[in-house]
């Protein structure tokens, strides 16, 4: 069945073989033709210019045909300049800066082009000049963090410090990847004022929490923990990656007091307290070293077991159960807990051991350390041989001077580097205090 057309609609049949049908035609298909043609020009110049960077060696020519190809391209004509920037001749400097005139003039409102301007202005000596192309980058885009870093940088470099610190404490707070930059040129540029930094740093949360992990990356520790703690507990809780960090950095520089604090405020030890021995009865469980600083942490090693034992305890639930089957390590040292204390300070160690069918030319024996230097300040005596009930040890003893934390850790009485041990020991109930 055929659908028969409304009378309404009208079809017009052109006859092409009409002569003003032909040109109508022809020009039509020439403007089509001639629009792609200037569209694929543009493109292919805006493409080349896209994907050469300026020092590339063919820079210079590959700008030249990309210019050709789109003269109008703001882009093409911003590789054309830059291809030309490190030539420091008076002309080519003087060109340059003229050449990236040409490019704001194609895109007046790209504040990519005014920073590049001021930049050439300043390299040719036209420093107001410069100071203009700058300050219209900041206008164009107030919120960017890159006008303000390159003006910042301008003004430093005129040695003109309030304005310089003025832009650079916006790049501090826009951008996150700027803030240890421009920490640092302050840090430099004050000869590490503390008081200079924190004024220029602001008291926005985010910059305060990068402030304490720059400070804890110049070692500055009391400074550190200062500044994150005058940071709201929802602002802490929302930066414990960089917590995290600043914990790890102050433990591998020994300021083990510090790092306590930080770890605390990860979250993954709340009750955790300097001068004090963690999961002390055993009631929780232990780990191994990664990301256990201030707890016990276990070591594995061969023919020694360690465990916690719920059928043996002196108080609570349970005990710590290390089984030898042969162990011929000298040291051992693979069991161990870290105890922030005060320097000088004096303190008394106390624990619980018990021993089952403990045979060797050397038991084992708690050991105390000075975290800091890695010096022996006491050891008990070796662990009894046989089986013997559960006994106390009582150890007491000076923090040096230099310590910050002590470490509690499992040694032996050496006998060779081939004298085996077999038994089990049980330790519980640590009790750390400071006497007078």
């Amino acid at each position: 069945m055929t659908e028969k057309i409304p009378d309404s609609i009208q079809i017009e049949i052109l006859d092409v073989r009409q002569t003003s049908v032909r040109v109508g035609l022809a020009l039509a298909i020439i403007a089509v033709l001639v629009f792609g043609w200037f569209a694929v020009r543009w493109q292919l110049g805006n493409m080349l210019a896209d994907l050469t960077a300026p020092n590339d060696p063919n820079a210079k020519n590959i700008a030249a045909l990309a210019v050709g190809f789109a003269p109008n391209d703001p882009t093409t004509r911003w590789l054309a300049a830059a291809s030309r920037k490190n030539i420091f001749t008076t002309e080519a400097i003087e060109a340059t800066a003229k050449s990236f005139e040409t490019v704001v003039q194609k895109s007046p409102n790209d504040y990519r082009w005014w920073v590049e301007l001021g930049r050439a202005r300043e390299q040719a000596e036209s420093i107001e000049a410069a100071e203009k192309a700058f300050l219209r980058a900041v206008e164009l885009a107030p919120n960017y963090t890159y006008p303000h870093w390159q003006t910042g940088n301008f003004y430093l470099r005129q040695n003109r410090s309030d304005e310089a610190f003025a832009e650079l404490k916006k790049t501090a707070e826009f951008a996150s990847i700027y803030r240890a930059q421009v920490f640092s040129i302050v840090w430099d540029y004050y000869d590490k004022d503390t008081a200079r930094l924190e004024q220029i740093a602001g008291d926005a949360p985010p910059v305060r929490a990068s402030l304490a992990l720059f400070y804890a990356s110049k070692q500055r520790a009391e400074d550190s923990l200062r500044i994150w703690n005058t940071l709201p507990a929802e602002d802490r809780q929302a930066n414990t990656a960089i917590a995290k960090v600043i914990a790890q950095a102050f433990y591998q520089k020994k300021f083990f007091r510090q790092s306590l604090e930080f770890v605390r405020e990860l979250g993954i030890a709340p009750d955790l307290r300097g001068e004090t021995v963690q999961n002390a009865s055993f009631e929780k469980p232990i780990g191994e070293a990664e990301n256990n600083y201030f707890d016990w942490t276990v070591i594995p090693l061969e023919k020694m077991e360690v465990k916690l034992d719920p059928t043996q305890k002196h108080e609570g639930s349970r005990s710590l159960r290390v089984a030898f089957s042969g162990c011929t390590e000298p040291q051992l040292y693979h069991v161990y807990q870290l105890v922030t204390v005060e320097p000088s300070a004096k303190y008394r160690l106390t624990f619980w051991m018990k021993t089952d069918n403990l045979k060797s030319g050397g038991t084992p024996a708690l050991e105390i350390y000075n975290a800091n230097e890695d010096k022996t300040i006491l050891t008990s005596e070796p662990f009894p041989t046989g089986t013997n009930d559960w006994q106390p040890v009582k150890l007491e003893f000076a923090a040096p001077e230099n310590a910050e934390a002590v470490s509690l850790r499992l040694a032996r009485a050496f006998c060779g580097t081939q004298c085996p041990i077999f038994g089990t020991v049980w330790l519980d109930e640590f009790k750390f205090e400071k006497i007078n």
